[in-house]
């Protein structure tokens, strides 16, 4: 489960920055995007890209206490934890509570974004300003509250838990929520990532369980801070020092080591699941675990991938199974690495009753695919899309934020966006077939079928 919460500015003003510093983005996309990096007294890590163009700061907080650290008998427990950051603040070293509506008002006076969210590996906080002074020195003293001080309120706890009850409930209607779940505890097994969330495991889910949770995973000296925006490192690293302030200033040498998180096991064999349910269209998903982000074979593992099913209408399996044979209006696949191995997953809609020949053709693509590879053509198409639209993975302050947050959560070199080109270029036809073949093994994969005809 992930979630996202972000407070909007009242203020135009920052919306319209927001898109100036896109358009400086794409003039200097082709230049080097020089990151710097350092590590402070008390332990956390910053990384800035200056962007001097526009007055406006983005700012992005992360800490290991994603949903991969939920207890089985708690799923959701990470989540839910940041679904209460925004409703409310303590009392504390002399500034006032505030209830949810309260600090909705403030962050839209500031005209300024924070945002938390909760994936499977993070637990993220995000906040957008303009550099004006006085609004940032403002921005920055709330958002460090938020983060040290919610309040956590009881019977507000009630009311979303009920909420997402609901939620849930409702999702048990729709096919696609149903075969993702059963998707993902077939993939995954008893691994984390493959972790259920039900009305049971909410009902276990205290307030004292969420303060034990958070206090535990959002530490200072654990803290990984990413900037792009309009400020110098000193002042980048007087920000971050100041939104980790009303943390407990604790060195990371003196707390015990973070619990190890077990990988994800290969499956041992192939398994077919057919879900029945009155649908119109019959959903499919096949896949295994794949691999994880600091694999070295992720540049061919992409670049493979964009050929056999992310490439959309360009892709080998859009090609076979909706424009030759007509079974799919559309078809894709996908790789999902973390910091342990993530699915690689196809998925595709088609017809009840062309459901067991659009699978059986699915399986015989891949199985191709792997122990083959591409084509020097297909290789030469999908170089040329994947290089050309670089551009628009940094081309906004978001997005460059993101790549940033990503380079210093799995580790990656500095100068990884500067590379990212030329990593692409260098792959072969020999480096696909072989880190397929590495990586997958089509012999085993799981099926799940939702809403065939018998």
């Amino acid at each position: 489960m992930t979630i996202a919460t972000t407070y909007r500015a009242k203020r135009p003003l920052i919306l319209w920055a927001a898109g100036f510093v896109c358009l400086c983005l794409q003039a200097t996309a082709g230049a080097a995007i020089p990151i710097q990096q350092w590590t402070q007294p008390g332990g956390a890590q910053v990384y800035l890209v200056e962007s001097p163009a526009i007055a406006m700061l983005d700012v992005q907080v992360d800490f290991d206490a994603g949903t991969r650290r939920d207890p089985a008998a708690q799923a959701g427990l990470a989540s839910m934890t940041m679904t209460m950051l925004d409703k409310g603040l303590e009392a504390k070293n002399g500034e006032p509570a505030m209830d949810e509506n309260a600090l909705s008002e403030a962050w839209a006076d500031l005209g300024a974004q924070f945002g938390v969210s909760a994936t499977g590996e993070r637990l993220g906080f995000s906040l957008r300003s303009l550099t004006d002074p006085e609004l940032l020195d403002k921005a920055v003293a709330l958002a460090a509250r938020q983060i040290a001080e919610p309040s956590f309120p009881g019977a507000i706890w009630q009311r979303e838990r009920e909420r997402m009850v609901a939620s849930l409930k409702e999702s048990y209607t729709r096919p696609g929520s149903i075969i993702a779940r059963a998707y993902a505890k077939a993939v995954y097994g008893t691994h984390p990532y493959g972790y259920e969330v039900t009305e049971a495991t909410l009902a276990r889910i205290s307030i004292a369980d969420m303060r034990a949770f958070y206090s535990a995973g959002v530490v200072a000296c654990r803290a990984r801070v990413s900037m792009v925006g309009a400020v110098t490192r000193a002042q980048a690293d007087a920000i971050a020092a100041r939104l980790l302030s009303r943390l407990p200033q604790v060195p990371c040498a003196s707390l015990p080591p973070m619990p190890q998180v077990p990988e994800v096991a290969p499956l041992a064999q192939a398994e077919e699941k057919r879900i029945p349910f009155d649908s119109a269209q019959a959903h499919v998903l096949m896949g295994q675990p794949g691999f994880k982000r600091d694999d070295p074979d992720y540049f061919a593992l992409t670049v493979g991938n964009y050929i056999l099913g992310g490439g959309g209408f360009v892709s080998r399996l859009t090609r076979e199974v909706r424009e030759k044979r007509g079974l799919t209006y559309g078809v894709y696949s996908y790789f999902s690495p973390g910091l342990h191995a993530g699915s690689f997953t196809v998925g595709l809609q088609t017809r009840p009753d062309q459901a067991d020949q659009a699978v059986a053709l699915v399986r015989e693509v891949v199985k191709d695919f792997v122990a083959k590879g591409p084509t020097e053509a297909e290789l030469k198409d999908a170089k040329d899309n994947l290089v050309g639209g670089f551009a628009l993975r940094i081309d906004s302050n978001r997005k460059l934020l993101d790549n940033i947050a990503s380079i210093a959560w799995n580790g990656l070199p500095l100068d990884y966006l500067d590379t990212w080109t030329r990593q692409v270029d260098k792959v072969t036809v020999a480096d696909i077939k072989a880190a397929f073949a590495r990586k997958l093994q089509p012999e085993k994969m799981v099926t799940l079928i939702l809403g065939a005809a018998p």
